[in-house]
């Protein structure tokens, strides 16, 4: 009874794997391989989703999740991290997000928090505090933000990408600032945009580049980010996104830091992790997690910014550094 029980809430909470079509979101087709590419993160995405809303316990899904196709599983513990915390926004839900990274989630702690900010898309606001309160690192919460972007600028494309609309007086998290909330989300809007434009880097510039000056850099490191743990691109096109990126190059590198210390951090290191790692940002996977952890660790002095953005300011600053180390 409690197995069927379980197969029915898989069942009500995961959404149909046609959500994850490009033809059915509206989004740009490149090519084939492309859209082959982004429909398997996509479904996989919704696989881990699916996982996590028929587990008994978290570490059932775990089991699960780790026989899924290596390159694409950091997606499905995205997905995973989605779907406990939409269990734990219901009635009765439980801590599962929490107990969750207590296993193998930990290794992919900032999927898991993207996932979460998925679920509060979905989720009534009071529901909130309960779902945020396992994303308790303070300086990783903010990736629940970027969660939320992605969602609403994939599954609300029009109101988010093509009319820019903007979160006004964002009420989470609780004390603000609700402005850089606001940019957080432009990051996660940034990031769903590569898949907005089909991996197409002439598309996402052109769709970035329609939204107002003050919010490109944000978005371009987004799309960064995607770049480098999606990929769906080969050196020529990565260039030519170098290229439209112009001036917000630097934020374009800070999302591709994040990407391959998210996906060295899981051992989930693809050829298009170093290949993207090294032309935006001219550094090896490994040399980009070192730089993450040492600007997440290194003191910089009192300041009315958040940390988490002083810590994306010191990846910045530090990519600089190195580029003229060996210059």
């Amino acid at each position: 009874m409690a197995s069927g029980w379980r197969a029915l809430r898989r069942r009500v909470l995961t959404p149909s794997t046609s959500e994850a079509s490009l033809s059915v979101r509206g989004f740009h087709v490149k090519s084939p391989p492309a859209r082959q590419m982004l429909e398997t993160v996509g479904e996989t995405f919704l696989t881990g989703y699916a996982y996590a809303a028929e587990a008994r316990v978290p570490a059932e899904a775990e089991e699960r999740l780790e026989e899924l196709p290596w390159q694409f599983r950091g997606f499905a513990y995205e997905g995973a991290g989605m779907g406990f915390a939409i269990r734990d926004g219901l009635p009765f839900g439980g801590r599962n997000v929490s107990r969750f990274l207590e296993g193998r989630a930990r290794d992919h702690v900032y999927m898991v928090y993207v996932g979460v900010g998925w679920a509060m898309a979905r989720l009534p606001r009071f529901r909130w505090a309960k779902v945020s309160a396992a994303a308790a690192d303070p300086l990783l919460r903010w990736l629940v933000l970027d969660g939320y972007g992605f969602h609403q600028a994939y599954f609300h494309t029009d109101r988010y990408v093509r009319r820019q609309y903007q979160e006004p007086n964002f009420p989470w998290p609780a004390g603000g600032p609700s402005s850089y909330a606001s940019r957080v989300i432009d990051q996660g809007i940034g990031r769903a945009i590569w898949f907005v434009g089909g991996a197409d880097p002439e598309m996402a510039a052109d769709l970035i580049d329609a939204f107002d000056e003050t919010r490109r850099a944000d978005l371009y490191s987004g799309a960064g980010l995607a770049a480098t743990y999606a990929g769906g691109v080969d050196k020529e096109e990565l260039q030519a996104f170098m290229r439209r990126a112009g001036n917000h190059m630097p934020q374009v590198a800070q999302g591709a830091v994040f990407a391959a210390t998210a996906r060295l951090q899981a051992g989930l290191v693809t050829a298009n992790t170093r290949l993207a790692t090294d032309l935006l940002c001219g550094v090896t996977p490994a040399q980009a997690a070192d730089l993450a952890d040492t600007s997440r660790t290194e003191p910089f002095g009192d300041s009315d910014v958040p940390t988490y953005e002083l810590w994306r300011q010191r990846i910045t600053l530090g990519l600089a550094e190195l580029r003229r180390a060996v210059s």
